[in-house]
């Protein structure tokens, strides 16, 4: 969709784990992707033979909107709930969710469909279909307003640590494509994966933990629609935590490398 051009960060693929299908698609979800999601996907920018990435030109996103947009960027939006409730709420801004498992962004369509055939369209949403960090390697330095990470797999187990979203690698990216002021927020249920995540957000340079008591992390920001996943683990007595930073000043890293 968007044009690309040279990014001046040299990364190397992460490996996706996971599901990316679940049940069988009925014929209407099969139709969605066929006739909706073409125009509103984002796809990434094929690499021009060198080993740097190419970086998505975000002026192609909306280009109906006559103004460029803030950008809020949503990864791993399960169904859509709490990325459509966003878009309802704020028009005036660009939303990217990131989603691989075909079952949810197919949820996603189908709420964007039913809001079109009731009178409440919503064209303030784009969708990439990969890893999260392959699009975090394609945005451009400074371009998000928001990010958000929602209840990701907490891989609890201590030889699957690697796989988890947040290291060091996605964070430095974090801080590459946050603008200055910028909000990153996190939740998830699970009491081991919260720490790994304060570890690795408190101590960095370019964040600042937004806390000032428990309950700032106990409890929903107030713009906040609950997802499926979220209402079960509250239902099973789970607590949730709710950690929000802010990308502070500070130059971003140099975006690490595998050798």
């Amino acid at each position: 969709m968007p044009s690309s051009r040279p990014s001046p960060d040299r990364q190397h693929p992460r490996i996706l784990h996971g599901r990316r299908r679940g049940r069988p698609l009925r014929k209407r979800q099969l139709d969605l992707l066929r006739t909706l999601l073409p125009n509103i996907e984002i796809r990434a920018p094929e690499a021009d033979g060198t080993t740097l990435p190419v970086a998505l030109n975000l002026d192609l996103l909306f280009p109906d909107s006559g103004q460029t947009r803030r950008l809020w960027l949503e990864i791993g939006f399960g169904g859509g709930e709490h990325l459509l409730f966003q878009a309802r709420a704020h028009p005036e801004i660009g939303f990217i969710g990131c989603e691989p498992f075909v079952n949810g962004v197919v949820k996603l369509l189908s709420g964007i469909d039913h809001g079109r055939r009731t009178g409440d369209a919503i064209s303030n949403i784009r969708i990439f279909r990969r890893d999260g960090q392959q699009l975090l390697e394609h945005l451009p330095r400074q371009c998000l307003d928001r990010a958000s990470l929602l209840f990701p797999d907490p891989w609890p187990k201590t030889r699957h640590h690697k796989r988890r979203f947040i290291q060091q690698d996605t964070v430095d990216q974090f801080a590459r494509v946050l603008k200055a002021n910028a909000e990153l927020r996190i939740a998830t249920d699970h009491a081991e994966l919260c720490r790994w995540v304060l570890r690795h957000l408190a101590s960095h340079p370019s964040f600042e933990w937004m806390a000032e008591d428990p309950d700032d992390w106990r409890r929903q920001p107030l713009d906040w629609a609950e997802t499926r996943y979220e209402t079960k683990a509250a239902k099973a007595c789970r607590q949730r935590y709710f950690l929000s930073f802010k990308r502070n000043s500070a130059p971003a890293p140099l975006a690490s490398t595998k050798t």
